[in-house]
Order: structure tokens, then C-alpha cells, then sequence
């Protein structure tokens, strides 16, 4: 059976795992060497044979290099540990949420939120409730709009259905015609999140698996 429900206000996000820093400490003990040698040749050469101006020019061009490779590698090691916050940050804000998407619902006895989408231009509208094998459970009539609704996943008698995934969709009809039969989306809460090619790939209570990108509407969960 179906009640509708408020439209839900919906926000979508829809990033790659935490690289590692990058370890610097190689590149900084031999800046380190190089200075003190630099600075030892400088304090022991002969007055008599100073150190030709060319080389020693070209050395501290070296130095200049060394350190500035040093100080590079430093900035992307502090930005990288900064974007794998960030990306930890943005999974956990996944997890425990309802999302509204194109995937089978779970059904564990709570009551489940559905999306429909019903044709411009039709006058009935039923939902069709299809269990794990396909076969039609339940079919209602609902309102002609694009009002959220809640099926309680209970039949004419009051008895439950089983657990399991169901999915849902609906039949527009005009004049006694039916013009189409579209999925619709489901709310379904979040288990975990983890990057994956650089997509967020989402694994929803009834071991659903999806991208975020297919998600259009999170809410908290209840």
C-alpha cells in the first residue's frame, strides 16, 4: 500500500583515494651534505688558489636548484595530505544517508520512500511493486504528479512482504491507454563509500552497488 509523502529537498555530489606524501627526506639530507660541503670548500680553500669564480658560481646555481626542488616537494607533499582529507571527509558525509537513485529498494519491514515519475500528459497513474524475480506483487493507482509516495510493503490483508530488494515503476495512462511505464527511484541508505578510478562508488543496505553521479536527492537518514 502507498502514502504520499512531502517532496524531499534534495542536494547532490556527486573523488580518488588519499595518495600516500610524498617522502622528501632522501632529497633533504643530500641538500644538507651539499651545504656543508659548499660552506667547507668556501671556509678551506687556499687564499693563494681561490676557487675559480665560474665554478663556484655554478655551484651555488646548484645549490639554488637543490633547494628549491626541496621546498617544491615539501608544498605537494602538504597539498596531497590536504586532498586525502579531504577526500576522507567527503566519503564519511556518505555513509548513514538516504539517497534518492535508480536502484532497487531494500525492504526490511520499514516503509519505503519512492520518486515517481508520472507522464505530462496522462490522466491515471498506477505503480507497479516487482519483487527480486520480476513478478508484479502490488499495483496502485496514485496521483497524478510527481509527489513523493511511501509503500509500506504490505498486501490487501495487512500481512508483510518478505525482505528483499523490490522495484518499482510506473504506468502512465490516457484515455485508457497506457504511454509509458517508467522505473523510479528509491531512497536507499548508505553503508559505505569508497573511490574507485577516481569515481565514489556507493554500497547501499541491500548490497546494492552504485556510482554517486547516479544519485539526484540525499537526505539524512532516519
Amino acid at each position: 500500500m502507498t502514502t504520499p509523502v512531502g517532496n524531499p529537498v534534495g542536494n547532490t555530489t556527486g573523488t580518488p583515494a588519499p595518495a600516500p606524501a610524498s617522502n622528501t627526506s632522501a632529497l633533504t639530507s643530500d641538500f644538507e651534505t651539499f651545504l656543508k660541503m659548499l660552506t667547507a670548500q668556501a671556509r678551506n680553500q687556499d687564499p693563494l688558489e681561490p676557487l675559480d669564480s665560474s665554478e663556484y658560481a655554478a655551484q651555488l646555481a646548484q645549490f639554488s636548484m637543490v633547494e628549491q626542488q626541496v621546498q617544491t616537494n615539501n608544498m605537494l607533499a602538504n597539498l596531497v595530505n590536504q586532498l586525502g582529507a579531504s577526500d576522507m571527509t567527503e566519503l564519511a558525509g556518505w555513509v548513514g544517508m538516504d539517497v534518492r537513485a535508480l536502484a532497487p529498494a531494500h525492504f526490511s519491514g520499514a516503509p519505503v520512500t519512492v520518486s515517481p515519475t508520472v507522464h505530462n500528459t496522462a490522466d491515471k497513474a498506477y505503480l507497479n511493486v516487482r519483487d527480486s524475480t520480476g513478478t508484479v506483487v502490488e499495483r496502485y493507482e496514485i496521483p497524478v504528479s510527481a509527489q513523493s509516495i511511501t509503500w509500506d510493503g504490505t498486501d490487501d490483508a495487512g500481512a508483510s512482504y518478505p525482505s528483499g530488494l523490490y522495484t518499482f515503476s510506473v504506468e502512465s495512462h490516457k484515455d485508457g491507454t497506457m504511454i509509458a511505464d517508467d522505473p523510479v527511484a528509491t531512497y536507499n541508505r548508505v553503508t559505505e563509500a569508497q573511490i574507485q578510478d577516481g569515481d565514489i562508488i556507493l554500497t547501499l543496505a541491500g548490497g546494492q552497488v552504485i556510482q554517486s553521479s547516479v544519485v539526484t536527492a540525499v537526505r539524512a537518514g532516519s
